[in-house]
């Protein structure tokens, strides 16, 4: 199955290939989400959040909502990525106030718990979701999945929620590097099948979020997210030649730039800390980047937000560029900034 054809129209699939668009394409991580009084709506229909994430129904409507409203060039499906360690039979529940509690992973013992083999089919609502979405969505619009990165999903599982310097998983990796490599390489696997059923049910390219890979010094950074990395992308690759694959490696400074060239990726995440110059002399040779507007410009609005995306714009549209922010939407987000935003690229020059 190649991903060649048929996509050759959609701007983001052009952009990730080097190819030329006729304006620069815009999607925002956590486009759908608490900013819109619309999904506040259906997430209360749904009950729990991971309720929300297995119901096709409501998951389909979720992603659709911030692409009526603003016409982006890519539908993300709606899910989460702590569904794989849902899958594999570790607790997981989603707390008001608290975000996700997970019972955690603090033993070598209890991987053996976990199974690899019922992922797919426990997953099989969230891929129900993307074939929706899939007959849903406008010829122009392309549609991504996603998953964690085997490293940021380690931290929550072993961690038991999410923290602000992954201590419980970075001191197993350096106290037991051995064992910690288990998870690391069972999540590999679990990611891996993981975004192949996605893709086999519609995505068109997939973004792999390691949302908390600048908390790793270099040579863990290697381990745990880089070589991961690459391997889920050469595997995805031998399946389905051509796909765009996207990485999030946040927070990794000038590591990106062996991220991106070592991992074989077609694009690379920008977080808000990136210089947009930086990227364009070291980075937009070796992939389509994407990025990096902070997320609270855009709760600003105004004269700051339209001052630095236009920068964005000028420093990057000039070669592979996907606008996008530099970490998800927040809730206090007004909608009416977002509509600006997406109306400002979309008539900014190439």
């Amino acid at each position: 199955m190649s991903h060649e054809s048929g996509t050759q129209a959609k701007r983001m699939i052009r952009a990730l290939k080097g190819e030329p668009v006729d304006r620069t394409p815009i999607w925002l991580m956590r486009q759908a989400g608490r900013y819109l009084p619309e999904y506040r709506k259906t997430r209360a229909e749904a009950g729990s959040f991971l309720d929300l994430c297995y119901n096709p129904e409501l998951a389909e409507e979720v992603s659709l909502q911030p692409i009526r409203r603003y016409g982006l060039d890519a539908a993300i499906l709606f899910s989460d990525i702590l569904v794989v360690p849902d899958a594999l039979g570790q607790e997981v529940a989603f707390k008001e106030g608290e975000g996700p509690v997970l019972a955690p992973i603090t033993r070598v013992e209890q991987l053996d718990e976990l199974d690899l083999g019922g992922v797919v089919e426990r997953l099989q609502p969230v891929y129900e979701t993307v074939r929706r979405l899939k007959r849903s969505l406008h010829a122009e619009t392309a549609l991504i999945g996603f998953a964690g990165a085997p490293w940021t999903v380690a931290t929550y599982m072993v961690g038991g929620r999410g923290s602000p310097d992954q201590a419980a998983a970075k001191l197993w990796a350096y106290r037991a590097p051995e064992a910690f490599q288990k998870l690391i390489d069972l999540l590999t696997e679990a990611t891996i099948l993981h975004l192949s059923a996605q893709v086999e049910a519609g995505a068109e390219l997939v973004q792999i979020f390691d949302t908390w890979a600048g908390s790793l010094p270099e040579t863990q950074f290697r381990a745990y997210s880089l070589a991961p990395t690459a391997k889920i992308v050469k595997a995805l690759r031998g399946k389905f030649p051509g796909l765009p694959v996207i990485g999030f490696p946040r927070g990794s400074g000038a590591l990106a730039v062996d991220y991106a060239r070592d991992t074989q990726l077609s694009g690379v995440s920008l977080d808000t800390g990136v210089s947009p110059a930086w990227a364009a002399k070291n980075l937009q040779s070796i992939a389509c980047v994407q990025g990096n507007l902070d997320p609270l410009l855009l709760v600003a609005g105004g004269e700051c937000m339209r001052s630095a995306a236009n920068h964005i714009l000028d420093t990057l549209a000039g070669g592979p560029f996907i606008f996008n922010l530099g970490h998800g939407i927040v809730p206090q987000t007004p909608p009416e900034h977002v509509a600006e935003l997406v109306e400002l690229v979309r008539s900014a020059k190439r």
